[in-house]
């Protein structure tokens, strides 16, 4: 094996490593609607609660798509669920995430201006 055909198959096997055991960014990210959908959670004013379908009109995704990554959303500490109420809602989560989360956003969108 040459020494290129080695560092790709390392390459190769890092990469691997890395999906088996992913961080929390990489766990969250590696859905391709979940950037969209953390965008929209961005842009939601404060305590607003929202349902599957309001949350889905306001991200520009289908229900399907938001149905599929509510427990994600849930289980990272993006999104809360409103207790007591049917249809279920949500609102964006009161967490460290979330928090660090509106940072990072605040942080990158001021080196871009």
């Amino acid at each position: 094996m040459s020494s290129i055909e080695r560092r790709e198959d390392d390459r190769k096997q890092k990469k691997e490593l890395r999906k088996e055991h992913p961080s929390g960014w990489l766990h969250l990210t590696q859905h391709d609607a979940v950037p969209i959908l953390v965008d929209a959670l961005l842009d939601l004013p404060p305590n607003r609660e929202f349902n599957k379908t309001e949350f889905a009109e306001h991200a520009g995704v289908t229900r399907q798509t938001v149905g599929n990554y509510t427990d994600l959303l849930l289980e990272v500490e993006l999104i809360e669920e409103v207790p007591k109420t049917s249809p279920r809602r949500y609102k964006v989560a009161d967490s460290d995430v979330v928090r660090e989360l509106f940072e990072l956003n605040s942080a990158l969108n001021s080196t871009g201006q």
